[in-house]
Parts: structure tokens; C-alpha cells; sequence
């Protein structure tokens, strides 16, 4: 793992996600720059001490010389040292999986996307919410032809943990997100706005071909977005909204999804995400749930977690199975997220930001 270490959100979720099925193990990392801190985050994951280094290149080196060396580096940093990191990964022949977004701007998204095509190893970012069972079910039903033609799309992403200045607060978490050096380009939407279009995109199975947003930093003295509501038209004609907002007081983490087609409609959310409803055209609406067999191998594989955490650990450890079983060479992973879905985010991102900024109306969304 690069970054992730002691203090970090995302980094115990990594390696929760990865270790859950028991077909990946944490045995390496750069956790930190400070090499002090870098072992003390190792030893926090169960990692040997000689295996926790002070940079990615010390890393690479010393496990480049062990008969045991990694195979799979998990990049867990902000989003500014993504590029670097996936770059030199590759570069030593090794798999990543990445946060999202790719990178910090559509520039090095696309940089990085060369350093992908030249080093044919597996790349892929965690985009969670396609872990998610009855996402890819909604995915499939919609592929299927359940709702007919979409014709409007509505997706919501909101938090309110930024709703005052947590950042001077000395919140870790808060800083690097609201810092245009270490986020990017984007806020809220390089940080929760990329899942809620990409989200949009996996499930519609339609690309987006151009927006029209509005975003704002609402918390006074922030440099970077807190709030963003943008319109989209999609390439078969559809229309869509997207809400993506970190300043939405008492909203905890709120993810919704709503497709409606000439022939039904579908409505999905992380507050019931376990099931999909579905509704047809002069028809009753169904509730679709999680099938028997994957409830059984939820319990197995996780006897005792359910709930919101749950879920999402076990939607995390999906994107790991799948990335896995790519890895071993007897997957395809057709719904793993890589670098053509990073660089439609960031491409979403950047091209929201500079528009609003702007104020240039409806623009042509090109990766």
C-alpha cells in the first residue's frame, strides 16, 4: 500500500477490502514519507517492520530483491500523488488499484493513461458504489431492456461533514481535501462528485456528452468547491441532474440513484442497498432484494457485518475479488472501473469546475 497510513480514512478500508477473501494479503508499504511513521503504520496493519518504507522508490527497490515481493500496490494518498505513485508501480511491472479519482487533473489523467497502455499490467479504481451487488444488478436489468429508453437520469451525492471550517479545525481529512495543491482542480467534486457520475454512466450504461454546472464554495475562505449541482445530456438524448454536495448539514453520506426510461423506472440507494425498485410503465413497482445465494455468501464471507459500513466494506471487497481474479487470469472483471473511467472523471471534474468558473453554459465533455 502507498500511503493509507495511521490517521487515514480510506487506508484500514483498503486493506479490509483486499485481506476479506482471504485470496489477497497486506504485506508492504510506503505509509508514510516519515519513515518513523511509516513502521508505525505497518505495525498498526501487521506488517513486518523491514517491509514498512520511508518512499515508494525504497519500497520498490527492496521488494524488487525478495523472492516474496509484492505483485499489487493499493495507492491510498491524496489525490495529487496518485500520478506518481501509479506511474512508478507500472513502471516496476506491478498491478494498481487506485483511488478515485485517477489523478489530480485531467493532464496527468491522461499522462497516466499512456503509462497504462505501455505497461499492459491491470489497472483499476475503486470506484465503490459498482461493488455494490444490486448496482450491478440495477446495471444488468437496465442492459436487459427493463425500463426501455432512458430518458432522464438523476443521481445525488451529499455529505454535510464540511459544512463549517473543519479544516481549521485540524481536521487531516478536511485539509488535503480543500487544499487545490494536494486535491486538484476539484473539491466536492473530484472527491464525491466523480462517484455520483460515474455511478451515473455504470448503471445508464450512456455516456455523457455535455454539462452545464454550477458549483460554489460555500463555507467562506475555502479555494476549492463544497457544492456542486450540474446538468447533463447524455449521448442517446437522455437528460440528467447531478447533486454533489459536502456542506448538505446532517447528511451523512447520501447516495441515490434514479433512472426513468419510456417503459418503467428504477430507483436505488445506500440507505436500503439492498435492493433496487423497480417500476413499469401502468404497473405496480417491484422490490427487487438481494438474491438467497448472495445473501449466503455475504454471511459467509462476512458473518456478522451488515448495516451501511457493512455493505460498503463488502461492495470494496468486490472490486478486490474481481481485481483478483483478473490477476490470477480467470476473470475479465467487466465491471471493474480502469483508466477509461478515471479519465471520464476527471474529465467530468475539470471540465465542471472550469465551466461553472467561467460560466460558459452547456459544454462538450471531452476526456
Amino acid at each position: 500500500m502507498i500511503g493509507g497510513g495511521l490517521g487515514s480514512l480510506i487506508g484500514p478500508a483498503h486493506r479490509l477490502a483486499a485481506e476479506l477473501d482471504g485470496q489477497i494479503a497486506l504485506v508492504a508499504g510506503a505509509f508514510s514519507s516519515d519513515a518513523e511513521r511509516s513502521v508505525r503504520s505497518g505495525e498498526s496493519y501487521g506488517v513486518d517492520p523491514a517491509r514498512s518504507y520511508p518512499s515508494v522508490e525504497a519500497m520498490l527497490i527492496g521488494e524488487a530483491r525478495r523472492p516474496d515481493g509484492i505483485e499489487l500496490v493499493a495507492i491510498a494518498t491524496p489525490n495529487h500523488l496518485h500520478l506518481a505513485a501509479a506511474r512508478a508501480a507500472l513502471g516496476a511491472g506491478l498491478a494498481v488499484i487506485s483511488d478515485k479519482p485517477a489523478t489530480a487533473t485531467l493532464a496527468e489523467a491522461r499522462a497516466l493513461a499512456s503509462c497504462v497502455a505501455r505497461s499492459a499490467r491491470p489497472y483499476a479504481l475503486t470506484y465503490t458504489y459498482t461493488g455494490y451487488s444490486m448496482v450491478r444488478q440495477a446495471r444488468a436489468r437496465v442492459a436487459a431492456g427493463a425500463i426501455g429508453r432512458i430518458r432522464k437520469v438523476v443521481v445525488e451525492y451529499s455529505q454535510g461533514w464540511l459544512a463549517s471550517a473543519a479544516e481549521a479545525a485540524g481536521n487531516r481529512q478536511a485539509g488535503w481535501r480543500v487544499d487545490p495543491a494536494r486535491s486538484g482542480v476539484g473539491g466536492c467534486i473530484s472527491d464525491i462528485g466523480v462517484h455520483a457520475f460515474n455511478l451515473a454512466e455504470f448503471v445508464s450504461g450512456e455516456a455523457v456528452t455535455e454539462v452545464l454546472a454550477d458549483l460554489g464554495s460555500v463555507v467562506p475562505g475555502r479555494r476549492l468547491d463544497d457544492d456542486a449541482t450540474v446538468l447533463l445530456r447524455f449521448g442517446n438524448g437522455a437528460r440528467g441532474v447531478l447533486i454533489a454536495s459536502q456542506i448538505a448539514t446532517g447528511e451523512m453520506n447520501t447516495v441515490r440513484l434514479r433512472l426513468y426510461g419510456d417503459a418503467g423506472a428504477l430507483d436505488w440507494s445506500i440507505g436500503a442497498p439492498d435492493q433496487i425498485a423497480l417500476s413499469r410503465m401502468d404497473g405496480p413497482t417491484e422490490i427487487l432484494r438481494e438474491e438467497e445465494r448472495e445473501i449466503a455468501q455475504t454471511a459467509a464471507r462476512a458473518p456478522g457485518l451488515s448495516g451501511p459500513q457493512g455493505s460498503f466494506l463488502l461492495a470494496f471487497a468486490n472490486i478486490y475479488r474481481d481485481f483478483a481474479a483478473v490477476l490470477r487470469g480467470d476473470g475479465q472483471g467487466a465491471d471493474l472501473q480502469g483508466i477509461d473511467a478515471g479519465l471520464r472523471g476527471m474529465a467530468f471534474a475539470e471540465t465542471s469546475v472550469l465551466a461553472s468558473r467561467e460560466q460558459r453554459g452547456w459544454v462538450a465533455l471531452r476526456p
